[in-house]
Formats: C-alpha cells, structure tokens, sequence
C-alpha cells in the first residue's frame, strides 16, 4: 500500500509540476551543458506567460527528433507578434538590438531574414548560436508544444544552479 501510494504521488509530480531532462547537447552551451541534467516546472506556464529569455522544453517538430531524443531544450528569443532577425552576427526583435547578458561577449549569431513570429508561438534559439539546430532551422514553436519553464540545474551535483 506504501510503495502503491509513493509510486502514484512520483507519477503526478512528474505528470503535472516537475520532470527532470538529460541536456544531449552543447546548444545551450554556456549556459547548459552536455550531459547536464535539469529539472523542468510544468506547472510554470499555467500560472504566467512565457517570457523573453526563458529557457524552455518543447516536444522537437515533426522530423526533428534524433537519437530518441523528443524534446528540445532552448531560449526564448521572441513572442508572439513580434519580428525577428539575425543581422551582422546579432539579433533584432521588432528592429531594436536584443540584449543577451547570458551570453559570452564572442558570441555570433546566424544571420536570417526577418520573420513574425506568429500568435501562439515562440522563436527559440540555443546560446552556443553556431552549434544550435533552433527556431532558424525550423521556425517558431506553438505554445502547445512547450512543455515547462527550466528553473534548475541538478547535475552535476557540485554545480547545482537556479536558471
């Protein structure tokens, strides 16, 4: 009875507030890395909007998924009715220079046309911007598709952080 009640109480924390997720990749590099893993609030977007500048999961789009890997972990570039571009290395929402503190100095964005993001959806974008397959690949991403807020990096253990 116990175990039965533990294993219910994990299925719904995992099913409706907190999932954690393995990073396979350095496209959120500095910020996360390979083989870092995170926790995830699912709970977050319900209570509040997303907004520029989180970093987020969202379920990979149709052929986009690799290695088993179905879920995409990158930031918040854009919302919903802005535009978007990358130019000369940077980018640009709604024609102003985005300021990006949690990327290093050296950072170089791909360049892109400008494109509105349309209404409930969000242009994500990995910060190691050369090595990110991201919305510039394949456009923004519905907000059905987000699946939660990352709030903290649990691994490794001696590098615990609030994102």
């Amino acid at each position: 009875m116990l175990l039965g009640s533990a294993l219910l109480i994990a299925l719904l924390i995992k099913t409706f507030l907190f999932q954690a997720f393995f990073i396979p990749s350095e496209s959120m590099y500095p910020t996360l890395k390979k083989d870092d893993r995170v926790l995830v609030n699912k709970l977050s977007y319900r209570l509040h909007d997303v907004n520029r500048g989180d970093v987020v999961v969202f379920k990979a789009p149709e052929g986009e998924s690799s290695n088993g890997i179905e879920d995409l972990v990158k930031r918040v570039v854009a919302l919903p009715g802005e535009t978007v571009e990358g130019r000369d290395g940077r980018i640009y929402v709604d024609g102003r220079l985005l300021e990006e503190p949690y990327l290093p100095d050296n950072v170089v964005s791909t360049d892109f046309a400008a494109q509105t993001v349309p209404e409930g959806h969000y242009w994500m974008m990995g910060d190691n911007r050369q090595n990110s397959k991201d919305s510039t690949f394949f456009g923004p991403i519905p907000e059905s598709d987000i699946v939660g807020r990352v709030f903290v990096k649990i691994w490794p253990a001696g590098d615990i952080t609030f994102l």
